[in-house]
Protein backbone atom coordinates (compact mmCIF):
# COMPACT_ATOMS: atom_id res chain seq x y z
CA UNK A 1 0.00 0.00 0.00
CA UNK A 2 1.67 3.43 -1.19
CA UNK A 3 1.20 6.90 1.52
CA UNK A 4 -2.02 7.91 0.05
CA UNK A 5 -0.83 10.84 0.03
CA UNK A 6 1.43 10.04 -2.74
CA UNK A 7 -1.77 9.88 -5.15
CA UNK A 8 -3.99 12.61 -3.46
CA UNK A 9 -2.47 16.17 -4.01
CA UNK A 10 -5.63 17.45 -2.82
CA UNK A 11 -4.63 20.18 0.01
CA UNK A 12 -2.03 21.30 -3.14
CA UNK A 13 -5.22 22.35 -5.11
CA UNK A 14 -7.00 23.82 -2.53
CA UNK A 15 -5.69 25.83 -0.21
CA UNK A 16 -3.62 29.69 -0.60
CA UNK A 17 -0.22 28.26 0.74
CA UNK A 18 0.97 31.30 2.94
CA UNK A 19 4.09 31.71 5.06
CA UNK A 20 6.51 34.22 6.59
CA UNK A 21 9.27 35.41 4.32
CA UNK A 22 11.97 33.77 5.69
CA UNK A 23 11.41 30.49 4.87
CA UNK A 24 12.04 31.31 1.37
CA UNK A 25 15.63 32.85 1.94
CA UNK A 26 18.54 31.29 0.28
CA UNK A 27 20.24 30.42 3.63
CA UNK A 28 17.46 28.72 4.38
CA UNK A 29 18.16 25.37 2.78
CA UNK A 30 14.50 23.44 3.82
CA UNK A 31 12.67 26.18 2.83
CA UNK A 32 10.59 26.42 -0.52
CA UNK A 33 12.61 27.94 -3.79
CA UNK A 34 12.79 31.61 -3.85
CA UNK A 35 11.55 30.96 -7.86
CA UNK A 36 8.46 29.50 -6.71
CA UNK A 37 7.09 31.29 -4.27
CA UNK A 38 5.47 35.39 -4.96
CA UNK A 39 4.95 38.14 -2.58
CA UNK A 40 1.67 38.28 -0.67
CA UNK A 41 1.38 41.08 2.30
CA UNK A 42 4.42 43.02 4.11
CA UNK A 43 5.27 39.69 5.97
CA UNK A 44 4.06 36.86 3.54
CA UNK A 45 5.05 34.90 0.55
CA UNK A 46 2.49 32.42 -0.96
CA UNK A 47 3.34 29.63 -3.46
CA UNK A 48 2.62 30.89 -6.98
CA UNK A 49 -0.32 28.98 -8.37
CA UNK A 50 -2.04 29.25 -5.03
CA UNK A 51 -2.63 33.23 -4.36
CA UNK A 52 -6.15 33.02 -6.53
CA UNK A 53 -9.64 31.69 -6.22
CA UNK A 54 -8.30 28.42 -8.03
CA UNK A 55 -5.41 27.08 -6.53
CA UNK A 56 -2.69 25.24 -7.83
CA UNK A 57 0.43 25.27 -6.45
CA UNK A 58 3.52 25.03 -8.52
CA UNK A 59 5.01 22.49 -6.47
CA UNK A 60 2.19 20.01 -7.35
CA UNK A 61 3.07 17.20 -9.11
CA UNK A 62 0.83 14.61 -11.06
CA UNK A 63 -3.28 14.44 -11.22
CA UNK A 64 -5.34 14.86 -7.99
CA UNK A 65 -6.71 11.59 -7.05
CA UNK A 66 -4.11 9.62 -9.57
CA UNK A 67 -0.25 10.45 -8.72
CA UNK A 68 -0.62 14.05 -7.17
CA UNK A 69 1.86 14.77 -4.99
CA UNK A 70 4.07 17.38 -4.00
CA UNK A 71 7.22 18.21 -6.24
CA UNK A 72 9.10 19.82 -2.98
CA UNK A 73 8.28 17.83 -0.43
CA UNK A 74 11.13 18.32 1.61
CA UNK A 75 11.45 22.13 1.06
CA UNK A 76 7.79 22.72 1.60
CA UNK A 77 6.71 25.65 3.85
CA UNK A 78 5.73 25.18 7.55
CA UNK A 79 2.11 25.78 6.56
CA UNK A 80 2.15 22.50 4.34
CA UNK A 81 4.13 20.47 7.12
CA UNK A 82 1.47 21.48 9.41
CA UNK A 83 -1.33 19.88 7.15
CA UNK A 84 -1.43 16.27 7.96
CA UNK A 85 -3.52 13.59 6.30
CA UNK A 86 -6.78 12.26 8.10
CA UNK A 87 -5.89 9.31 10.66
CA UNK A 88 -2.53 9.27 9.93
CA UNK A 89 -1.73 9.67 12.91
CA UNK A 90 -4.92 8.91 14.77
CA UNK A 91 -6.35 12.27 14.34
CA UNK A 92 -9.16 13.29 12.23
CA UNK A 93 -7.82 16.11 9.71
CA UNK A 94 -10.88 18.55 8.51
CA UNK A 95 -8.23 20.30 6.37
CA UNK A 96 -7.56 16.89 4.29
CA UNK A 97 -10.92 16.12 4.46
CA UNK A 98 -11.70 19.54 3.02
CA UNK A 99 -9.47 19.78 0.57
CA UNK A 100 -10.37 16.11 -0.56
CA UNK A 101 -14.03 16.44 -0.53
CA UNK A 102 -13.32 19.62 -2.83
CA UNK A 103 -12.00 17.74 -5.64
CA UNK A 104 -15.16 14.76 -5.39
CA UNK A 105 -12.39 12.39 -3.33
CA UNK A 106 -13.61 10.44 -0.34
CA UNK A 107 -12.50 11.49 2.94
CA UNK A 108 -9.40 9.33 4.77
CA UNK A 109 -10.55 6.74 7.08
CA UNK A 110 -8.46 5.08 9.74
CA UNK A 111 -8.70 2.14 7.46
CA UNK A 112 -6.76 3.82 4.33
CA UNK A 113 -3.84 3.66 7.68
CA UNK A 114 -4.38 -0.38 8.25
CA UNK A 115 -1.25 -2.34 7.78
CA UNK A 116 -1.29 -4.62 5.13
CA UNK A 117 0.04 -8.67 6.16
CA UNK A 118 3.42 -9.06 4.62
CA UNK A 119 4.23 -12.07 2.73
CA UNK A 120 7.46 -13.78 3.76
CA UNK A 121 9.29 -16.50 1.45
CA UNK A 122 8.67 -20.12 2.87
CA UNK A 123 12.02 -21.29 5.00
CA UNK A 124 12.54 -24.38 5.97
CA UNK A 125 13.38 -24.27 10.34
CA UNK A 126 16.97 -24.73 10.66
CA UNK A 127 17.27 -27.65 13.63
CA UNK A 128 19.07 -26.32 16.84
CA UNK A 129 21.64 -28.70 16.53
CA UNK A 130 22.86 -27.37 12.96
CA UNK A 131 24.01 -24.23 14.19
CA UNK A 132 24.96 -24.15 17.52
CA UNK A 133 25.51 -20.94 19.98
CA UNK A 134 28.81 -20.23 21.82
CA UNK A 135 29.49 -21.25 25.45
CA UNK A 136 28.97 -17.85 26.84
CA UNK A 137 32.60 -18.72 28.69
CA UNK A 138 34.30 -19.03 24.84
CA UNK A 139 33.53 -15.38 23.99
CA UNK A 140 36.03 -13.17 23.29
CA UNK A 141 37.29 -11.24 26.27
CA UNK A 142 35.51 -7.77 25.36
CA UNK A 143 32.02 -9.14 25.59
CA UNK A 144 32.91 -10.80 29.06
CA UNK A 145 31.24 -8.59 31.74
CA UNK A 146 33.93 -7.00 34.23
CA UNK A 147 34.02 -8.19 37.45
CA UNK A 148 31.85 -5.56 40.11
CA UNK A 149 34.30 -3.09 41.47
CA UNK A 150 34.59 -3.20 45.08
CA UNK A 151 33.19 0.36 46.05
CA UNK A 152 30.15 -0.14 43.97
CA UNK A 153 27.85 -0.62 46.24
CA UNK A 154 24.86 -3.31 45.86
CA UNK A 155 23.86 -4.23 42.50
CA UNK A 156 20.29 -3.12 41.84
CA UNK A 157 17.72 -5.69 40.30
Amino acid sequence: MSHPCLRCGACCATFRVSFHWSEAQPDNPDGPPAELVMPLRRHELAMRGTEGSHPRCIGLRGSIGVDGHCGIYPNRPSVCREVEPSWEFGRHSPQCDKGRMAHGLKPLTPEDWAMQPVLLPAVDQVPLEAAPLPALDALPPAYAEPPPSPDAGPLLS
